[in-house]
Parts: structure tokens; C-alpha cells; sequence
């Protein structure tokens, strides 16, 4: 096994669908605690990506390794889920007609049942953790409210909420700006900046106003693999970026 301190490493790694080369030759090397922002068109093999680091689809080449210790091409997507990695897809999904407070605790890292997590008593230390994760993704005032209530942005701050509950290490976050309001969408990276530190998190992302919001180190994909990185500025200027991406 290869030494690295990376949190999450990917080094060459290939996959092929029909003989396409969704990801090819991708490396990417992910920090503890780092916020990183991956762009790129359609194609560009970001949510294939994803799907490799969740144990989604298995790469046919090419390292894949969780704290420089497990090899992750050899895990499912449960036993990654455990492992500390938690994905937010893009459309948000919560338990509408239960109440904000509700979905948190079920969400919270425990071996019980919906039913039996409802109708038992929550411990001290368990109400602590609500009340924090509740004013981490500025939930504290709709708590009480059905789930159904909240806008848009709200749900995806909720079902952000709902995955730290389950104490991950790294965030995969697929364009949580979509469809949000301008406000909603500065208040998004705030949050995201908040969360990272603790633990990592890697945001696909589309709008680039976002991805300046973010301020972060940028990983521009093309044809499955790195095309550029570093700061926005770094990357926008980059000509190639321009031509496969920015241009359009």
C-alpha cells in the first residue's frame, strides 16, 4: 500500500463503460479538513468520480485509499458509508412530514430503527448534538416545522444537517447551489466553509459565482482526468480551461 497522508487518494485511476473512458489516468489527493471545489463540463466524469469514492462503481485500474489504510475499490457502499464517507446528491432527500428536529435525530449515528428512534427518550448528549447541527445549518427557528415547509435551500441545508449527524470525515456534495435563491446560495458556501476544518469536503459544482464564494483550491476534470488546479483566478486564466469549459 502506497504511504500517503492524504485523507482520500486517488492515483491514476481508470474506469471504462463500453470501451469509454469515463476516468482516465485521475489523480486527486484530498486533505484533512480541506474544502475543494471540483469543476468541469458535462462528461467531464465528476459524478463517475463520486461514484468510485463511494464504493458505487469499482475502477478497472488505479489506487483508491481512505487515510493511506483501506483500499476503497474493495468496499461496498455501505461499509464506505462507515468508514466516515457521506454523498448529498443533488435533489434533496428528507422525511417531508416529519419535523425538522426529527430528521436530525434520525439521522444521528445510532443502531435503532426509525420507529424505535422516534419514541425513544433522547439523551442529554444526544439533544446537545441536535441543537448544534440545528444552528449549524440555520434550522434552529423552523425545529418544530414539517420538513414540507422548508424552501428548497432549506432542504438541502437539512439533508446537510442529516449527514453530519452520522459524524463523516469527508463530504461529497453534488451542486448544492442548484436552484437555490441568491441568498440561499451565499449563505450554501458560508455554510460549507463552516463545515470544513472538521472534516473535508469536496463540492461539484456548475455556477462559478458559487465556486468564487467557496474560495477554495479548484479541481478542473476533462475527459476523466485533471486538466487544471488551484485558485479559480489560477484555473480561469488557465487557455485550456477556457476552451473546454469557461468558453462555452
Amino acid at each position: 500500500m502506497k504511504e500517503t497522508n492524504a485523507l482520500l487518494y486517488l492515483d491514476n485511476v481508470t474506469v471504462s463503460f463500453d470501451g469509454f473512458k469515463a476516468i482516465n489516468n485521475l489523480s486527486l489527493y484530498i486533505e484533512p479538513g480541506e474544502l475543494r471545489a471540483v469543476i468541469g463540463p458535462n462528461g467531464a466524469g465528476k459524478t463517475t468520480m463520486m461514484d468510485i469514492v463511494t464504493g458505487k462503481t469499482r475502477p478497472d485500474t488505479g489506487d483508491v485509499l481512505w487515510k493511506g489504510e483501506v483500499d476503497l475499490t474493495k468496499e461496498d457502499e455501505a461499509s464506505v458509508a462507515r468508514l466516515g464517507i457521506g454523498r448529498k446528491f443533488q435533489r434533496p432527500t428528507v422525511f417531508e412530514t416529519h419535523t425538522v428536529e426529527d430528521n436530525i435525530r434520525l439521522a444521528l449515528k445510532a443502531d435503532r430503527g426509525v420507529f424505535t428512534t422516534l419514541f425513544a427518550a433522547v439523551t442529554g448528549a444526544e439533544k446537545a448534538r441536535i441543537d448544534e447541527l440545528l444552528d449549524l445549518v440555520r434550522l434552529t427557528a423552523r425545529r418544530h416545522e414539517p420538513a414540507a415547509d422548508l424552501s428548497h435551500g432549506q432542504k438541502q441545508w437539512l439533508e446537510i444537517g442529516m449527514l453530519l449527524a452520522q459524524e463523516p470525515e469527508l463530504l461529497l456534495v453534488d451542486e448544492p447551489a442548484a436552484g437555490m435563491t441568491d441568498d440561499e446560495t451565499m449563505e450554501t458556501a458560508k455554510l460549507l466553509r463552516d463545515i470544513a476544518g472538521e472534516r473535508s469536503v469536496i463540492v461539484v459544482e456548475h455556477d462559478m459565482d458559487f465556486v468564487r464564494m467557496l474560495d477554495v483550491r479548484v479541481t478542473v476534470l476533462h475527459e476523466g482526468s485533471v486538466l487544471s488546479e488551484g485558485t479559480l483566478d489560477h484555473v480561469s486564466a488557465d487557455p485550456r480551461v477556457v476552451e473546454v469549459y469557461l468558453g462555452r
